[in-house]
């Protein structure tokens, strides 16, 4: 079901880098094989990591995967084919936009084993659900299905199981062929407003549309809106 071991997340890790680094991805999509997105962390003896320190895990691999993908500089999309349980709930809500198969469910099973909740959950999930919904998904451990995730506003859309990879691949496609730096400073700017006051966006507001404003993409859609076309973005 997708654990994740040490090995696992460092090969994630490698991936992530690449698309960032690399500068030829306009989009990342990230999904699940078999009957799960992710079980979360890998328990057993041969995957766990450093069990006398669970909070080492996090600092050294889980985080630091985590603060790659709310920074990479292209959108990035989760499909949820599965459970997304523990680690796997945080990575896959992580995402810009998060399409769930009917058929998947978010778990938070960390007080079942006397944990807390990690990778991200206590940040996101009060944001994204509010705090009455969030303490009680994380306290509880109940599976939320899909539908109830949706309601939520934990993810953006969900579809029947065999319409999820033909979804997510035409969402991430859409973006890939869209205004990169615009939405790159769309998705910082909506983590950032989250600790702002109202002064203090509008003021990131501007700086960022400036930065828009001078790339090639703008200049592009402009023409294109006033051609009556469809626009042709680079992504510069």
């Amino acid at each position: 079901m997708n654990a994740l071991s040490a090995q696992t997340l460092e090969e994630m890790t490698h991936a992530v880098e690449r698309v960032r680094d690399e500068g030829t991805a306009r989009a990342l999509l990230l999904t699940g094989t078999g009957r799960a997105f992710c079980a979360g962390a890998d328990l057993s003896s041969a995957g766990s990591l450093r069990p006398e320190d669970m909070g080492a895990g996090l600092e050294t691999h889980f985080n630091p995967l985590l603060e790659l993908f709310r920074r990479l500089p292209v959108p990035l999309v989760t499909a949820v084919n599965g459970a997304a349980a523990g680690g796997g709930c945080g990575y896959a809500l992580a995402a810009d936009i998060a399409i769930a198969a009917r058929s998947a469910y978010f778990l938070q099973p960390f007080a079942a084993i006397g944990l807390v909740p990690d990778v991200g959950a206590t940040w996101l999930l009060p944001r994204l659900a509010g705090r009455a919904r969030a303490t009680a998904m994380m306290m509880l451990g109940e599976r939320i299905p899909a539908e109830t995730a949706l309601e939520w506003g934990l993810i953006y859309k969900v579809v029947d199981d065999a319409a999820l990879m033909e979804t997510a691949r035409g969402i991430a496609l859409k973006l890939a062929a869209g205004p990169t730096i615009a939405y790159r400073l769309t998705r910082a700017g909506i983590d950032a407003a989250c600790d702002m006051t109202l002064t203090e966006c509008l003021a990131m507001e501007r700086v960022n549309q400036r930065e828009a404003g001078r790339t090639a993409d703008h200049k592009e859609g402009v023409a294109a809106f006033l051609e009556k076309r469809q626009p042709s973005f680079r992504g510069e």
